[in-house]
């Protein structure tokens, strides 16, 4: 049997962090949504599965915050457009990618994530926004942008339901990888 068009798949997936930057990132409500990217990015690196970073306008917003730049295999895209999917180089690198599913993440959730995400609906792809892995300054903006994508389409999930959607079963070395990194993910 065929699994739900909403359950995520790895064939064809990739994950965009949109602008976790040391300036923007220090305002946020909260910083549950760091230890959460950093799962996200290494589990997707774990299942070979490409991973692209974005920043925001860096002289301004500064650099991408040392616990994802450090993990990072390639320089963050620069871009000066709220959505990275106005952005021609994030396009570009998302092209030889080919990609149905894009797991959308960052901040803030109710500007460069919606815009980003919406975009990328408009566009066609399948678009999941894990819930825990994005923040806004206030906590309600946050909330309305969730509320707002799932509206428009985007499959509006968890960090760990996504990336078991990712693994499809247990018992193989994959799953052995994430659960260990699922369980560095703090309890809410």
């Amino acid at each position: 049997m065929r699994h739900h068009p909403e359950i995520l798949a790895a064939e064809q997936s990739v994950l965009v962090i949109i602008d976790v930057q040391d300036r923007i990132n220090a305002v946020m409500a909260d910083q549950d949504h760091i230890p959460r990217l950093a799962v996200l990015y290494r589990a997707f690196r774990a299942l070979g599965l490409p991973v692209l970073v974005t920043e925001q306008y860096p002289k301004g917003l500064g650099p991408t915050v040392p616990e994802l730049a450090g993990l990072l295999e390639r320089p963050p895209l620069i871009k000066n457009t709220f959505s990275a999917a106005r952005d021609e180089a994030f396009m570009e690198a998302m092209e030889p990618l080919n990609p149905h599913r894009v797991v959308v993440t960052g901040i803030e959730a109710h500007v460069c994530v919606t815009q980003t995400a919406l975009d990328l609906i408009h566009a066609g792809f399948q678009v999941h926004v894990p819930h825990d892995a994005v923040c806004s300054r206030r906590p309600r903006d946050r909330k309305w942008a969730l509320r707002r994508l799932g509206m428009a389409g985007a499959v509006i999930t968890s960090t760990e339901s996504a990336l078991f959607e990712l693994l499809d079963r247990c018992g193989t070395e994959e799953f052995k990888t994430v659960s260990r990194l699922v369980k560095e993910l703090p309890v809410d």
